[in-house]
């Protein structure tokens, strides 16, 4: 990439995240070694209250009795009484404002819900999250009076679904590339839209829809007045992607295809649109004229906090049946479960769902304290529980063997439904540039002007001082992480000493590449794979601190941050719930484990920035 296209990108990406690169939230404290607790919200202690207990008995309920996970997938269709019973208990409203039909459910008390549906139902998972967590939020957050009183009780009662349009066969992860266009009309009363939409999650079927597309808009000022050949001139326009509430009763809606044929999620209705000169009134334009990217990036932030319950409740499931699996199964004369590198794989897996709920709950927390700087956060969740559960689903078949591999279990299906997980709401390699990337930039700022004021250093003396006196501090003194639980301070001390690793290999990589680090892609992912670890074993620290406070408290009293009940299994069985007391020491276990692995998959990556193959790939790829 040349000099000129890569500021050209930074200046567009700054310009989109705008203020959100002001807040410096935990993530990007890493980035400089620093663990800014202050920015974490308490661990999620308390139980629900009674309204989400009774949704979430009641929704167990349904699923148990009302939703046939194997029938959803053979019929490619949810059932109308599905969605029906779901608007009927409370599902597709539970965090909307009470004032206009929804519960007000808070983002973790909502993540239960997804978790419950999750470890049943993938297809019906994703179609709440689609029509709940990316739909009526954004008119939330950024309609109008008018606009929310007009939609939002029908969307909160499931009378009408919701769909966010915006991926387009040029706009995939790069979603700035959007070909949409909505031209005003002369008379300033509304926008002409044409274009197409594909992959759109309830497209073909929803009733209110928020389309991104491309307004034109005039760069400079007003016309310029008649000049002596008559002839107008009018100033150069650019495109700027803004966000409008459709209705599929507009003339020029079409539905090319409502059930575009997947691999997985099949009870979902992955739609085709088109827009053919299809009149939208500017009351409808959702924020302002210019925001659609912005109002994307919001609400796609909620969605990936869901995406993180949904896939811990379908991890939830494979653990309990695989364990159970290797406990029974007999085979050389003794249980699958005294094999060693079975062992090892029911270990990973238990390891791996306790870090993936731990990360869910904190973020949901995050976003419930009102905190203004979670993108990143939100992202990291993202990649590291899609792909946690992938592979817990990956090795849960392996266990079963054979026996998983045909469909009266209901593993294949699961493993088709998990791999859009990896793909949908941000592709997780898209996903790990940019956590790496925006972690990385105030970093390099301030080291570049630590460079700038080096060349007048009399000028910048104070500045200098201080730069010089934080690196020495650093040196001699890693960052406090503080916990309560006196047995947790070895692993609070370990994960201090590697924030600082973490910060001083970061600052080392940008002095070495500096603004060309943009272009380092494989060198970007290690350090986004070190941050997104480093995270997340931030948040299993707090989980287990958490824990480990209210050990002498009666689990069902307790409150740790999770359902203390059986969540529904992925084949519509009511799954029972663990002994209490092997639940708490096999967390803490898991816990334990947890933070070992993600400790050897920091060190490994910010390792292979300096000793790596990367040279060999491009000798490879000479020879295809």
């Amino acid at each position: 990439m040349g000099t000129m296209q890569r500021e050209e990108q930074i200046a567009q990406a700054e310009e989109l995240l705008g203020d959100r690169l002001q807040k410096l939230g935990f993530v990007r404290g890493l980035y400089f070694g620093k663990y800014l607790a202050e920015k974490l919200p308490r661990y999620p202690a308390q139980l629900p209250g009674p309204q989400t207990t009774a949704m979430l008995a009641n929704l167990r309920k349904f699923l148990q009795n009302s939703v046939d996970p194997v029938e959803i997938d053979r019929a490619e269709r949810i059932p109308e009484s599905v969605i029906v019973g779901l608007g009927g208990i409370g599902v597709l409203g539970a965090c909307l404002p009470t004032t206009c039909g929804g519960h007000g459910l808070t983002q973790t008390e909502y993540c239960r819900l997804l978790e419950i549906l999750g470890g049943h139902c993938a297809s019906t998972a994703l179609f709440v999250n689609a029509h709940h967590s990316i739909g009526p939020r954004a008119l939330v957050l950024f309609g109008t009076p008018a606009q929310q009183e007009k939609y939002l009780p029908k969307l909160a009662s499931g009378e009408w679904i919701s769909a966010f349009a915006l991926t387009e066969p040029e706009a995939g992860s790069d979603a700035a590339n959007v070909q949409t266009i909505a031209t005003p009309t002369p008379d300033g009363r509304g926008y002409i839209l044409n274009g197409t939409k594909r992959w759109i999650t309830n497209g073909g079927i929803a009733q209110v829809l928020t389309v991104i597309a491309k307004v034109p808009v005039p760069m400079g000022d007003k016309a310029t007045p008649a000049s002596a050949t008559g002839n107008q001139t009018y100033p150069p326009t650019k495109l700027v992607p803004t966000a409008f509430i459709v209705t599929p009763d507009m003339p020029g809606f079409r539905v090319l295809e409502e059930r575009m044929p997947k691999c997985g999620v099949r009870g979902t209705a992955t739609g085709r649109l088109a827009f053919e000169n299809m009149y939208v009134p500017a009351e409808n334009v959702l924020g302002a004229v210019g925001k659609g990217l912005k109002i994307a990036l919001t609400v796609l932030d909620f969605g990936r906090t869901t995406f993180g319950a949904s896939c811990t409740g379908a991890a939830k499931f494979c653990v309990e049946h695989a364990v159970r699996h290797a406990q029974t199964r007999v085979q050389f004369g003794q249980p699958l479960a005294s094999f060693g590198m079975v062992r090892e794989k029911l270990a990973w897996m238990a390891a791996g769902v306790f870090a993936m709920e731990a990360c869910t709950y904190q973020t949901a927390a995050l976003i419930d304290a009102g905190e203004e700087d979670y993108m990143l956060e939100t992202a990291m969740l993202k990649v590291f529980a899609t792909e946690t559960l992938w592979r817990i689903i990956n090795d849960t078949i392996q266990i079963y063997g054979g026996k998983a591999y045909f469909t009266d279990e209901p593993f294949e299906r699961m493993l088709r439904d998990a791999r859009i997980n990896m793909i949908g709401e941000g592709a997780n390699d898209v996903l790990r540039a940019f956590v790496a990337l925006v972690g990385m930039r105030d970093v390099g700022l301030e080291l570049q002007g630590i460079l700038q004021a080096v060349q007048s250093p009399w000028k910048n003396l104070s500045r200098l001082s201080q730069f010089a006196g934080e690196r020495l501090e650093s040196y001699f003194r890693t960052p406090e992480v503080r916990v309560q639980a006196a047995e947790l301070h070895p692993q609070a001390e370990r994960l201090g000493r590697l924030t600082a690793y973490f910060g001083g290999q970061v600052e080392k990589a940008l002095a070495k590449y500096r603004e060309e680090i943009v272009d380092q892609q494989l060198q970007a992912g290690r350090i986004a794979d070190a941050a997104i670890d480093l995270y997340v074993s931030a948040c299993v620290l707090r989980r287990m601190d958490a824990i480990l406070v209210a050990r002498d408290v009666p689990v069902g009293q307790a409150g740790m941050g999770q359902p203390t009940h059986g969540a529904n299994g992925a084949n519509g069985q009511e799954e029972k719930p663990s002994d209490p007391g092997k639940t708490i020491s096999g967390q803490l276990a898991a816990g334990r484990y947890a933070l070992e692995l993600a400790e050897t998959r920091i060190r490994r990556n910010l390792a292979d920035l300096w000793d790596n193959d990367d040279a060999l790939i491009d000798d490879v790829l000479r020879g295809i």
